[in-house]
This record gives C-alpha cells, structure tokens and sequence, in this order.
C-alpha cells in the first residue's frame, strides 16, 4: 500500500515560522512534523510514500530527498505556489498512488499524532469509498465535523483527524483544481459512502504557534 502526506499548504496562521519553511517541517522535540509521519508509516511497513509540495516545497526535497536515509521511497507532487487544498492535492497526485488494490493513506502533514496507521492497511471498505479517522473535539473545533458512520442517530460530531484510507474511485470523476475535501467527505457520509472510527489517543493540530509551543512544553515535561 502507497501513502501520500499532504504538507503543500500555505501555513498562514503560522507566521511568522512559517516565512520561510513548510508547516510540516516545523519541529516537535528537534523532528520536523514530516518525519513523525515518514517513521510512522515505515513501521507500519508503508515505505512508498508521495508528499505533495508547494509554498517552500524545496526545503522539505533538501530534507528528506528520496527517502532513503529513512528507509523508505518517497516521491513529490509538485503543484502551483498557492497549492490545489485537500482534495486537489491528492487528485494531483493519484498517479502517483495507484496501486494493485486501488487504496492508498493520506495523513495530514500538519499534525502529531500516535495513531497506529497499521490498522488502516488491514481495513476492508466493502460498500464503502474511503474510511476516516475522527477525534474528540479540541478546544479550537468545539462543534467538531462529523458524525460517526455508525451511530447515524447521534448528532455527536467529532473532529476530523486528517488521517483516512481511500480507494481511487472517491477521487476518480474528479478533475485537478482547487478543491477541499471536507465537503466531499460530508456528502459522500451522508451518502454511505465513508466509514468513520473513533481514536481516543494522542492527537494535536498544529494549527498556531501557541499550539507548536505548548506540544513542545508537554514533551519537554515527559
């Protein structure tokens, strides 16, 4: 199975960190983002992985290269300099990630987590296009995004963990462009036609500065 890590976004809730360096290159612990990323997926004996690149996309080649060094393959999707978001981005790239069985992983480069990515390599989608994790809302989602596929009746919704299994034929009717996934993941929930799993472990959106610190605080603390 492929994976691909979205790390082309602009970051702007950033700055200034993000001036002159890729937002999944910001650091937790001396370790860029990405690399949490990398290891993770090699462990779970993912080494075929795509990153798409945009604002500052050089910094992360210079970085990671072919990936190699971490014992896994990696290829980039170059898109234009203001990036194609979510969807757009993996459209880009779905050359790129497709594979025997049509499914491939996309992980948000902007969080740290330790969810155990090896559960998603096992999943069967049956009926079903894409497969989502959601989390329990932090204090920046309070409404949180979804609901759970399984629980139809409970107007609970949770936050969107950036971190899903998809076949290629969520994206295949779909032309490169400008284009979030959020909304295509609601429809296509509403419709049936996405999973959706609970995890309860460690989960942080690095979303500003204040977050970045306090992740690093905490760490410092263990």
């Amino acid at each position: 199975m492929k994976a691909m890590i979205l790390a082309a976004g602009r970051g702007k809730r950033m700055m200034p960190l993000t001036a002159d360096l890729p937002k999944p290159m910001l650091t937790v612990a001396g370790h860029p983002l990405l690399e949490y990323h990398i290891e993770r997926l090699k462990n779970a004996g993912i080494t075929d992985i795509v990153i798409n690149l945009a604002w500052q996309g050089d910094k992360i080649v210079q970085y990671f290269g072919d990936g190699s060094a971490w014992g896994v393959h990696i290829r980039y999707s170059y898109e234009p300099q203001e990036g194609l978001e979510t969807a757009g981005g993996i459209i880009n790239a779905l050359e790129l990630l497709t594979d025997k069985d049509g499914k491939f992983i996309v992980i948000n480069g902007d969080i740290f987590t330790d969810y155990d990515v090896s559960a998603l390599t096992q999943l069967v989608l049956e009926q079903q296009e894409a497969h989502i994790v959601l989390v329990e809302n932090p204090v920046h989602n309070p409404d949180g995004d979804f609901r759970l596929a399984h629980q139809p009746m409970n107007d609970q919704c949770y936050t969107f963990a950036g971190i899903g299994l998809y076949h290629i034929s969520f994206f295949s009717d779909l032309h490169c462009g400008f284009i979030p996934l959020g909304p295509m993941l609601r429809e296509a929930l509403e419709q049936g036609r996405v999973s959706t799993e609970l995890y309860l472990g460690q989960w942080h959106d690095i979303g500003t500065p204040e977050r970045l610190s306090e992740i690093n605080s905490m760490w410092e603390q263990k």
